[in-house]
């Protein structure tokens, strides 16, 4: 199977205080809000950025666990960003940890279901093991991989993964028929050839 990768603001405002000068506390003014929540914004985006990059560059050169904790502070922080969410689920994928990628790929197709290479990361996360997948998971994985398909024809290995899931299931046209597929979408997919000669002979 083919995968797919303190600081401290300090309020103003006038304050209301009583004859003898106890118990007041500052009330914040509309502007003093303002700032403050654009401060916060603006201190949530650069933690993103800072936990996003990070986490992509490890996840890269290979070094998964140190970029996981990275990657699900980046998701924390913006939900519903897709690149976040492919990365992580990349990372969980690559540790063979397939259930904890499933939720997170779940929703970010709920999210964004125009993007394939979520599709190909849900359906290699339904799969997983693919030895040991049972027929529930071959099914849901194949729906996966050909919505992959429907956005972008060309979608890099869903095709390819295909094919493998049906000659695991001893269905060989379908087999054939996707590894064609595969072929065509990419002709130098020598390893989707290789499996549709055999399959063909």
């Amino acid at each position: 199977m083919r995968v797919p990768y303190n600081s401290r603001m300090n309020g103003t405002g006038d304050e209301l205080n009583n004859n003898d000068g106890a118990g007041t506390e500052p009330i914040p003014s509309e502007h003093d809000q303002e700032r403050l929540n654009s401060w916060l914004k603006d201190r949530q985006e650069r933690q993103f950025r800072e936990q996003i990059t990070e986490g992509t560059r490890l996840l890269q050169e290979g070094k998964t666990e140190e970029a996981l904790p990275l990657l699900k502070r980046a998701c924390e922080l913006r939900p519903t960003d897709a690149s976040a969410s492919l990365n992580l689920a990349s990372a969980y994928l690559l540790l063979g940890r397939y259930k904890l990628a499933v939720p997170v790929l779940e929703e970010a197709v709920r999210q964004t279901p125009s993007i394939a290479q979520l599709w190909i990361n849900l359906g290699a996360a339904y799969l997983g093991n693919p030895i040991l997948a049972r027929d529930e998971q071959q099914l849901k994985a194949i729906a996966a991989f050909q919505r992959a398909l429907q956005i972008d024809p060309f979608a890099p290995s869903a095709a390819y993964n295909i094919g493998l899931i049906y000659v695991d299931r001893d269905e060989r046209d379908k087999a054939i028929a996707a590894f064609r597929l595969a072929a065509k979408s990419d002709p130098g997919d020598m390893d989707a050839k290789r499996l549709l000669k055999k399959l063909e002979a």
